[in-house]
């Protein structure tokens, strides 16, 4: 347990964000300034600069933090990852962190282990799960391939609950700004399943031209990334999603969305007209 002189030293309100700058973490970030919370960014480029794979930076990020929301990168599923979120919660427990909130992956057993790791700490805490994210066809891997029109993926006809990273942001902020959700498992995931070649229809749909799913063998897939100089893992993380997850173990929605925010999640027919409203799916000229 925390101590009375290492709980003093800890803000009642500075909260660590960490993957500042990726997808969830310069949303929760940017949402938590909105409420004029005291935000530290936990990143490479930040000051102080916080990197996974360098122990040494973590005691900086965290001294009088109150809370923290952690998003390990590449992947929970990573081998050395419940290594890791050990000894980053040992440390988080011994500067005087009051709560957790961990991002965790929907259906990987390796995943879960690092939230039992979190769960049993002396800490607060609440694990949001999440999978794929609709935002990964407007700003990560899949972009160029909605601006090619083809989206080449390994083939797949498993349909998947889509989730908006907005709603994912809004989660994690509840989690750690309003009481309430202190050991909860938000199991999140968007309102309908879609295969890819529903997700190719949707796509076509917002962009007003033919957006076609182009199945590939896996192999081909994997070693595309890798002509490309994809980073190692990335490839790792993509090889592991569609050769092990991509299986049907997630095919089904849940409520996290609505239990933790009272709203419905975002569709992705909603999320792909708003995207391609802002211009994110057209090439650069």
């Amino acid at each position: 347990m925390t101590t009375n002189t290492q709980q003093n030293q800890a803000s009642p309100e500075l909260i660590l964000v960490l993957g500042a700058t990726g997808k969830t973490g310069r949303r929760v970030a940017a949402r938590l300034k909105e409420r004029a919370l005291p935000v530290r960014l936990g990143s490479r480029a930040a000051t102080p600069a916080f990197e996974w794979n360098n122990e040494q930076t973590w005691d900086a990020c965290l001294e009088g933090v109150s809370a923290a929301y952690i998003n390990y990168v590449p992947d929970l599923a990573m081998p050395g990852a419940t290594d890791a979120i050990r000894t980053f919660v040992k440390k988080a427990e011994h500067h005087g962190v009051r709560k957790l909130v961990l991002l965790s992956g929907r259906g990987e057993e390796e995943a879960q282990a690092c939230e039992r790791i979190v769960q049993a700490s002396a800490i607060d805490s609440t694990i949001v799960r999440a999978s794929w994210f609709n935002q990964n066809f407007s700003e990560g891997a899949f972009v160029d391939m909605v601006r090619a029109g083809a989206i080449t993926l390994p083939e797949s006809s498993v349909a998947e609950p889509w989730i908006d990273v907005d709603d994912i942001a809004d989660v994690i902020v509840a989690a750690l700004a309003e009481p309430g959700h202190d050991g909860q498992v938000y199991d999140l995931t968007g309102p309908r399943l879609l295969t890819f070649d529903d997700l190719a229809d949707e796509l076509s749909q917002a962009t007003g031209r033919k957006v076609a799913y182009v199945p590939i063998a896996h192999d081909a897939f994997i070693g595309g990334l890798k002509a490309a100089q994809v980073p190692d893992d990335v490839v790792w993380v993509l090889d592991y999603l569609f050769a092990t997850v991509l299986d049907g173990r997630n095919a089904h929605v849940t409520d996290g969305v609505r239990r933790a925010l009272g709203r419905d999640a975002k569709d992705f027919r909603d999320y792909a007209r708003e995207a391609a409203a802002t211009g994110a799916f057209e090439a650069a000229a």
